[in-house]
């Protein structure tokens, strides 16, 4: 048994051995094939690391130190991070301590505003009621000082207002006595205008007896036929006057005041008082005038002194010498202010510079007329010719308005039929 056993246990090892010579044998060859490879791989790896050491060796070392740099520039960062995070950190602490502090002194001063505003609260409302107290009785003192005052001028008006019914009822007994002078200057006429037509009887009586101075007699005829056509216009137009003086008394009698001054402001003007008007304010001459104002005869038929005057510069006018005649009315108005001829001068000097052209003292002069002669029938004339003036300097808008005043104040004038006219033709220019 051991024999058998001993056999078969060398076998086994014969096997083994066998076996682990195969297994030598392999494991040298494996041996070979890794040293070839070995030194394969280090002969790869030895240029390799040629290669590394020529060439990415330096590069390396300088990334190295780049990245060396950095690390300690991020050091030197955190270090400084440190410290000022230790810096906020202690003055985090501070603040937590100054809110602390601040949060004390908040509610002490919160209590101490308070205090003072309940306070200022009581004062306001204790002021707030005397003011009121003090207002209600300012508003009693007002009203009384108002009541006293509405009673004043009540007072006053009332007097104002009978003050003016007085004025009113004297110039309406002042008017009345006016129409009695008129009238008995009328009769003083009729009765010159007699005297004058058994004169004139006379004269043609003479005429007839004495023909042998033919050529005397002739001139004669000639001037008292013009003294006859003069008496009788004369005539006429105090006929008109007296007409529109009744109008305007019986008027005046109805309704006092105000309208008294109207209506007799707005009489219309004597037609003759615009012969030798111009028609534009581009003509350049002045046609002589042929004005007949309202005579001044004193009892006897003897004309007045300020008539005769003012009859001579209106020769001088109607002979063409504008600068004497503008110095004759001047020197007429300073003589007779007064004189009821005053407004036809002053207008007759206006006409002067109007036509010398000089336009502006020519407005100057009628307005004149208005302003001191309101109630004159010369007003709608110089108006008139205030706005012909006006043209002559180009200022449309005022010579508008200056012919509108005329159609407006005085409608039934022979002047407001020319200032439609004209305003007609400014209109189509336009």
């Amino acid at each position: 048994m051991i024999i058998v056993v001993l056999f078969v246990f060398l076998t086994g090892c014969v096997a083994q051995q066998a076996d682990l010579l195969q297994t030598e044998k392999a494991l040298q060859q494996r041996i070979k094939q890794q040293d070839d490879q070995l030194s394969q791989t280090r002969a790869r790896q030895s240029q390799e690391i040629s290669t590394l050491r020529d060439q990415d060796l330096p590069h390396l070392r300088g990334e190295l130190e780049r990245a060396l740099y950095q690390t300690q520039d991020i050091q030197a960062k955190q270090e400084d991070l440190k410290h000022r995070l230790a810096h906020l950190e202690q003055q985090a602490k501070k603040l937590e301590q100054l809110t602390a502090k601040m949060d004390a002194d908040n509610t002490t001063r919160h209590a101490w505003v308070q205090k003072s505003i309940e306070n200022q609260e009581a004062k306001f409302a204790s002021k707030l009621e005397e003011f009121s107290k003090s207002m209600d009785h300012a508003v009693e003192i007002l009203k009384r000082d108002i009541v006293d005052v509405v009673q004043r001028s009540n007072d006053t008006l009332s007097k104002r207002v009978d003050a003016k019914l007085d004025d009113q009822h004297k110039g309406l007994s002042e008017t009345q006595h006016h129409v009695g002078q008129v009238s008995e200057k009328f009769s003083q006429f009729n009765q010159a205008l007699t005297g004058f037509r058994e004169a004139l009887v006379g004269l043609n009586g003479r005429v007839e007896q004495q023909e042998q101075t033919t050529q005397h007699v002739a001139a004669l005829a000639k001037t008292l036929e013009a003294m006859k056509q003069q008496a009788a216009s004369r005539f006429e137009e105090q006929d008109r006057r007296i007409e529109s003086l009744v109008k305007s008394v019986e008027q005046a009698g109805s309704k006092p005041g105000r309208q008294q001054a109207t209506k007799s402001s707005q009489r219309p003007a004597a037609p003759a008082a615009q012969d030798g008007m111009e028609t534009g304010p581009a003509a350049g001459t002045i046609v002589a005038p042929q004005e007949s104002p309202g005579p001044e005869f004193s009892p006897n038929g003897a004309e007045s002194a300020d008539r005769v005057k003012y009859e001579q510069v209106l020769t001088v006018f109607r002979g063409g010498d504008l600068e004497g005649a503008r110095q004759g009315f001047a020197a007429f108005l300073l003589e007779y202010p007064n004189s009821d001829l005053a407004p036809n001068a002053r207008y007759w000097q206006g006409e002067a510079y109007y036509g010398k052209k000089d336009f502006q003292k020519a407005i100057d002069a009628y307005g004149r007329v208005e302003t001191d002669y309101p109630r004159s029938e010369k007003v709608p004339a110089a108006m008139l010719k205030k706005g012909y003036a006006y043209l002559a300097l180009k200022d449309v808008k005022r010579a508008s308005s200056t012919f509108n005043q005329v159609l407006t104040l005085y409608p039934k004038s022979p002047e407001a039929g020319k200032a439609s006219g004209k305003l007609a033709q400014l209109k189509e220019v336009r």
